[in-house]
């Protein structure tokens, strides 16, 4: 119980900040990066304050804070052996046992689902890392830059209806974009969002304006999209299984973004839809 609230505790504060809506991928890796490293000294140096704690609260319960032994496994016994010790086969105790096949097995499987689950962080940002913050972009150097650009518009490239790669932004007008950004930009916008807001205010940097819109759309986590299938459940049950796809898409939309919602003026809405959909003229004597 102690090293699973351990690891589930570290999980959980992660898991949370990484939900959140403002969440960056940056930010995000660096959360996971951290918490990897925290699980990798946890299991060099994790089991004797497990084992501490255990034995404080086994004696708050009056329990008694031991391993129980296993029975001693012997071997076959061959005729030039005089006594059972002789064949005695060697058995760590209980304590290391635990230690190799419970702790190291689960710290181990918890590493490696961070590593696989995560690893798509790394292609992100070799693919949009020179855009993270303010900080990044005017680190690079003309060459680096120039060499990041065209590799975003590899990236991005897409067969269109004559089979030909067509992107979704222009490699070298990103490149001089961005240089001029580099001198414009205002000192207090740093990250990626302010970035895109300050793009969008300038209105005079059509590629950098999509790169941007591009990394900024890009789901840190998968928790929003699992939160909208599990609402599917509740939309087409098997007492209203027939609806269209287009009334489907607008009540998942509703019971989705609810909370944004709750803010509308619901009176106007009505008003202006009967405005518009009114049949009825009015006709003065």
């Amino acid at each position: 119980m102690i090293i699973w609230y351990e690891i589930l505790g570290k999980v959980n504060i992660v898991s949370k900040s990484l939900q959140s809506e403002n969440m960056l991928i940056d930010v995000a890796m660096t959360k996971i990066k951290g918490l990897i490293a925290s699980f990798e000294e946890y299991r060099e140096s994790g089991f004797g304050q497990a084992i501490n704690t255990a034995k404080e609260l086994a004696s708050t319960m009056e329990i008694d804070p031991v391993f129980p032994e296993k029975r001693q496994i012997y071997g076959k016994r061959h005729f030039d052996e005089v006594t059972y010790e002789s064949s005695k086969l060697p058995q760590e105790s209980a304590e290391e046992a635990f230690r190799v096949h419970y702790l190291l097995f689960i710290v181990d499987q918890t590493i490696g689902s961070l590593k696989k689950r995560f690893e798509q962080y790394e292609e992100y940002e070799d693919v949009f890392g020179f855009l993270f913050t303010a900080e990044k972009l005017s680190s690079l150097i003309d060459e680096d830059l120039k060499a990041r650009c065209k590799n975003l518009e590899r990236k991005l490239q897409r067969k269109n209806g004559t089979r030909q790669d067509v992107s979704d932004l222009d490699g070298d007008d990103l490149y001089q974009e961005l240089k001029i950004i580099q001198h414009i930009l205002p000192k207090e916008t740093k990250t990626a969002s302010e970035i895109l807001i300050f793009l969008q205010r300038m209105n005079c940097f059509p590629n950098s304006f999509i790169a941007y819109r591009i990394l900024l759309t890009i789901p840190v986590t998968v928790a929003s999209a699992e939160r909208s299938f599990s609402k599917l459940k509740l939309l087409k049950s098997c007492l209203r299984s027939t609806m269209t796809q287009t009334r489907l898409n607008a009540l998942a939309m509703i019971l989705i973004e609810s909370e944004f919602l709750e803010k509308f003026n619901y009176e106007k809405l009505i008003d202006d839809f009967a405005n518009k959909t009114a049949r009825r003229s009015v006709f003065h004597s």
